[in-house]
């Protein structure tokens, strides 16, 4: 069967798949979707980058709408976005595909 997506839309997935595909915004995604909201200094150790990269790699993930942060005196905490989940199985090309085609799960 045949995906049947619009060009902007897969743009729009090929931009958000892009998104997580680094190494630290998946490290630091995972860590939100498990452990919740964390404060920017307990994620510094998860990034495993200098801070002035991990404030990059956070402002990334912050502009595709994939985490929130919410500012607490001098410290900054992270979330994952109550719809990222959804938004990068929905970029992924399977998801326009019927459940009984997709054989393999990507957990």
């Amino acid at each position: 069967m045949a995906i049947d997506r619009s060009s902007v839309q897969q743009e729009r997935a090929v931009a958000l798949l892009a998104v997580v595909a680094d190494p630290v915004r998946w490290r630091l995604v995972a860590e939100l979707a498990t452990a919740g909201t964390r404060c920017v200094c307990d994620l510094l150790p998860v990034g495993g980058v200098a801070p002035n990269v991990l404030s990059y790699h956070l402002k990334v993930l912050r502009e595709a709408g994939l985490v929130t942060s919410a500012k607490r005196g001098r410290w900054v905490d992270y979330s994952l976005a109550d719809d990222a989940h959804t938004r990068i199985a929905a970029a992924l090309p399977t998801a326009c595909m019927p459940q009984a085609q997709v054989t393999q799960s990507p957990c």
